[in-house]
């Protein structure tokens, strides 16, 4: 009790200490020492979260300022690539509505020649022939009658006798069903 002086001055009960002379941390270190071990992990990834939170609140930011005020010559250079996007929009167009028209000159076409069809077959039923007889119109009749001619069917070969029936396991069936012993099997 060196360090401690007892004064009785004003009030009786009044202890002075004397200043530290040597101040020794190591309570605050285990202290610490021990948050760290027990929650390390999760200040980890608390100050990792701040910093990429930081991160992007300061890109947001800076992507919220307002451009520079355009230049005349980024004016000329916005003109200009507006310019060649209307051009080629228009060629675009120009292609669009030349391959429109000759698809519509083909509808009108085929719209003609089904027309045409039609009042052929109608006449050829008044004159009391099958429209299955006529000809395709594409070729006339004698043309037709040649080419048939002029090429014979084959004879095809059945591709089974006609006595075959799969429900009689004859005639070259190799899988027949064949029912299990009845009964306690003579091997064991």
């Amino acid at each position: 009790m060196e360090d401690v002086e007892v004064s009785d001055g004003d009030s009786p009960y009044t202890v002075e200490k004397a200043p530290l002379r040597n101040p020794d941390l190591t309570p605050l270190s285990l202290n610490v020492g021990e948050l760290v071990s027990l929650y390390g992990w999760y200040l980890l990834f608390g100050t990792l979260l701040v910093y990429l939170l930081l991160q992007y609140l300061s890109r947001r930011r800076s992507s919220q300022r307002s451009p520079p005020p355009p230049t005349p010559q980024d004016a000329a250079l916005v003109a200009r690539r507006q310019e060649a996007m209307e051009a080629a929009r228009m060629k675009m167009q120009e292609e669009l509505d030349a391959k429109a028209s000759i698809f519509r000159e083909k509808q009108k076409r085929q719209e003609e020649e089904k027309r045409r069809q039609k009042i052929e077959i109608w006449d050829s039923m008044q004159q009391g022939k099958s429209y299955r007889g006529t000809a395709t119109p594409s070729q006339p009749p004698a043309e037709a009658s040649s080419s048939a001619a002029a090429r014979p069917k084959p004879d095809k070969k059945p591709l089974r006798s006609a006595d075959y029936s799969p429900l009689s396991g004859q005639e070259g069936g190799s899988c027949t069903f064949r029912p299990g012993r009845r009964g306690p099997s003579a091997g064991g």
